[in-house]
């Protein structure tokens, strides 16, 4: 079976680092202190507060040579308006582009990265960069929401909820195969009323101004999603009808988190051992773990469910670059809300790079000595 090769790899993987899974010897954390992605200000201080939660010293503490890049700096044109009802096309297109540049020197240097949203519409630079790298890499997004809809499609215009669309090559087709009813059509004897027809739909991404730079490069199997439990009606079409991999909130209830989490990842390697991009949208938890994020949706992920996802990427050894996105300190209700939130923004990378419940341990060859050369004759009263 596959998922049975798939673990096998994994447990030789642990046995020939002396049962920890391999990893890069360097972490590298960059900002994007950006959320022109959509309507929320105060998105764009997540990667301080994140910061500020201790996340550095936390990595550091994983014996990871820690490299923090700072955050980047954006630009915003004076004018941006709006282009089929995509609010800041401009802006997001120039961010996104710069933040590919940034991603892929980070992983041409050899780094793990960790990259500190900011709103989800980062995504698309992210993992463009990342591609530009790694053009085999598999995608794992963690979210309460598909993120998928097409300028088209979208109900609010905000790209914080499209990013995923721009990735796809099969959403360059321009028109799908439907099933249509004509209640006018006498001419079939067999099936008078139901006939195929091309028909266009809204699935195609158009040109947007400020996203020339971009083309698709992510196919539909690469990718899955798990803890999804808001998907807009475009979406839905989008998911089933390219057959994308996704695992809702329901499903972890049904089968539990240890199954999904296999699933998905036999999914994305069973046919081949490459890395892995994981965005994961801290919304994916359920808003009394994460009260500080703008467009929380109940009923999510719990905190052992969320660890225990990143747990097994980080099992996997095959965690290349990391999104942690949409921590808003802006419209947490209180200091503790906000200080939650960003706690377990921090808990979670630091699980996908290798802390466990166990504790965070490196290879130990002999039992440490709590004191060398103690005086036994000392300990006499």
């Amino acid at each position: 079976m596959a998922l049975r090769g798939h673990l096998i790899k994994i447990a030789r993987t642990r046995a020939l680092t002396g049962g920890q899974p391999s990893r890069a010897q360097s972490v590298a954390v960059l900002g994007a202190p950006f959320s022109q992605g959509q309507k929320r200000r105060g998105v764009e201080h997540g990667p301080k507060v994140i910061r500020d939660a201790g996340l550095i010293e936390r990595l550091s503490g994983l014996d990871y040579a820690v490299h923090d890049f700072g955050d980047l700096t954006f630009h915003y044109p004076e004018m941006d308006e709006p282009y089929m009802n995509v609010k800041f096309p401009r802006t997001v297109g120039a961010a996104t582009k710069k933040l590919s540049g940034a991603v892929s020197r980070a992983v041409g240097a050899g780094h793990t990265l960790v990259m500190l949203g900011g709103d989800h519409s980062l995504g698309i630079g992210s993992v463009a960069g990342h591609a530009q790298q790694c053009p085999d890499l598999c995608v794992i997004w963690v979210d309460a929401h598909a993120d998928v809809n097409t300028p088209e499609t979208s109900p609010s215009g905000n790209l914080h909820g499209q990013p995923v669309a721009f990735m796809l090559k099969e959403l360059r087709d321009k028109v799908r195969r439907s099933q249509v009813r004509n209640v006018e059509d006498d001419s079939s004897t067999a099936v008078p009323s139901q006939l195929y027809l091309f028909v266009h739909v809204p699935t195609q991404v158009p040109d947007l101004p400020g996203f020339s730079w971009v083309k698709p490069f992510l196919s539909c199997r690469d990718l899955v999603y798990i803890g999804l439990r808001d998907v807009d009606p475009g979406e839905y079409h989008i998911l089933k009808n390219l057959g994308i991999q996704y695992f809702t909130m329901r499903d972890i209830d049904r089968l539990g988190i240890q199954r999904v989490t296999e699933v998905a990842l036999d999914h994305v390697l069973a046919r081949k051992q490459r890395p892995i991009h994981l965005s994961f949208d801290i919304d994916a938890f359920d808003p009394s773990l994460a009260p500080a994020t703008g467009t929380p949706v109940n009923g999510g992920l719990t905190y052992r469910e969320g660890i225990y996802i990143t747990e097994e990427v980080h099992n996997t050894g095959l965690l290349s670059v990391m999104d942690m996105v949409e921590v808003n300190p802006v419209v947490g209700s209180t200091r503790a809300a906000v200080e939650a939130t960003a706690s377990l923004a921090v808990d979670v990378i630091a699980s996908s790079l290798g802390q466990t419940r166990e504790g965070a341990h490196g290879v130990i060859d002999e039992i440490p000595s709590t004191k060398d050369h103690v005086d036994t004759e000392q300990l006499c009263l």
